[in-house]
């Protein structure tokens, strides 16, 4: 390991990379969980995660995973018997349907595969197909982890409006939030998760909800919803007890507290500019490194990619070679390939995907494209020319 000393890079797509503020704002003594000054920075968290995600509604927190703010808010809206329609892009839209179907739910699914962004037209179809309107809900991912692709929630509304239909929407943001650009009042979203470990840059272990009035009232006429899961306290809860229907997660508000500072100090537009503008070096060098070699980008289209995520395919095993050669000898881990039996390569070595979400910025960009060429260099995997310079003059446009 001759140039693996001092600070990692985790550059996988989440966790992310966690700022030091954050860090150090979680560096306390345990709080009183009942008052102080954990109530007032409770009762300061869902205005400004509600401003993170564009909505003037709803806000309900979790103390889980993304996998948990999937189960809350299908806990919330869905009986069993209930039927959903699941828009699948990539591994995690499965997920979700998976879950809903373990909690009783009827789910016809919608499979785009793994390059292919949603189809609304084919949404709308189904839609129509439904002549009882029992689709309680449509769901999708807006950026799905595993693929890269990103989907714009914008069609899915409009053909909910154009069938006349009463299903929710439902956007999975997990990857998404804090990075890609997402309106959620103004494109028409009733219900959107996500999680606390990428763009919002806090460790993982929370999860949140979003959602309107619409959401809220089919939220009430569901029975059964188990007081935990319940966002009906949470919502708008009276002292710090109700946050998380129980002892919260202290250290985590803390740093979530600090998270929210850094990204309102910042600003969501420029912070919208800055993924997007570091998504592009990134694209641009790895579309420079395909044309002498086996790289490729797994969304051909620039503008189905996320901004927070790219998944790549090296060719057999060198996508597991490549991760190796970066952490063991440059101390930057590259993430795994997720969904790849289904692209005809069992093992996943392959593949491979970089997360560039929450706290980047140019020259840790720059660095890891830099590292990047050098492992293949060191491994002999064929690359075109070019690809760093390119890079930096998308940098240099700032």
């Amino acid at each position: 390991m001759p140039l693996a000393a001092g600070r990692p890079y985790l550059a996988i797509p989440g966790p992310s990379v966690m700022p030091d503020p954050v860090l150090q704002a979680m560096h306390i003594p345990s709080p009183n969980i009942y008052e102080g000054e954990i109530d007032d920075v409770m009762h300061s968290i869902l205005p400004d995660l509600k401003r993170v995600a564009r909505t003037e509604y709803h806000a309900a927190m979790y103390i889980a995973n993304g996998h948990g703010a999937w189960e809350a808010a299908l806990a919330n809206i869905v009986r069993p018997g209930d039927k959903l329609l699941v828009a699948v892009t990539g591994r995690f839209g499965h997920g979700w349907a998976d879950m809903a179907e373990g909690l009783g739910a009827e789910v016809e699914r919608i499979d785009f595969g793994l390059k292919s962004i949603i189809d609304p037209a084919q949404v709308e179809e189904a839609l129509r197909a439904d002549k009882d309107q029992k689709i309680r809900a449509v769901l999708f991912s807006h950026v799905d982890t595993s693929t890269s692709l990103r989907n714009d929630p914008r069609p899915l509304r409009k053909a909910l409006d154009a069938t006349g239909h009463p299903a929710l929407l439902m956007a999975d943001c997990i990857a998404s939030m804090g990075c890609d650009r997402f309106e959620m009042d103004e494109w028409g979203v009733d219900i959107a998760v996500t999680g606390s470990q990428k763009g919002l840059m806090v460790p993982p272990g929370l999860s949140f909800i979003f959602f309107n009035d619409k959401a809220k009232a089919v939220g009430s006429q569901t029975p059964g919803v188990s007081h935990y899961w319940s966002w009906a306290e949470r919502h708008a809860p009276q002292w710090p007890y109700q946050f998380f229907g129980g002892t919260s997660a202290t250290h985590h508000v803390f740093g979530l507290r600090k998270a929210l500072d850094m990204i309102h100090a910042e600003g969501m537009e420029n912070i919208w500019h800055r993924h997007a503008r570091l998504a592009e070096a990134i694209w641009t060098a790895c579309e420079a490194w395909g044309q002498g070699g086996p790289m490729t980008l797994n969304v051909a289209d620039r503008a189905n990619r996320s901004h927070a995520v790219t998944a790549l395919g090296l060719g057999p095993g060198n996508g597991q070679r490549l991760r190796d050669w970066t952490e063991q000898n440059a101390g930057v881990v590259l993430g795994i390939g997720l969904g790849m039996a289904e692209r005809g390569d069992p093992k996943g070595d392959g593949f491979f995907r970089l997360g560039h979400m929450g706290h980047v910025n140019a020259h840790m960009i720059l660095g890891l494209l830099g590292v990047i060429e050098a492992g293949m260099r060191a491994l002999d995997i064929p690359f075109g020319d070019g690809a760093l310079a390119a890079a930096a003059e998308v940098v240099s446009k700032g």
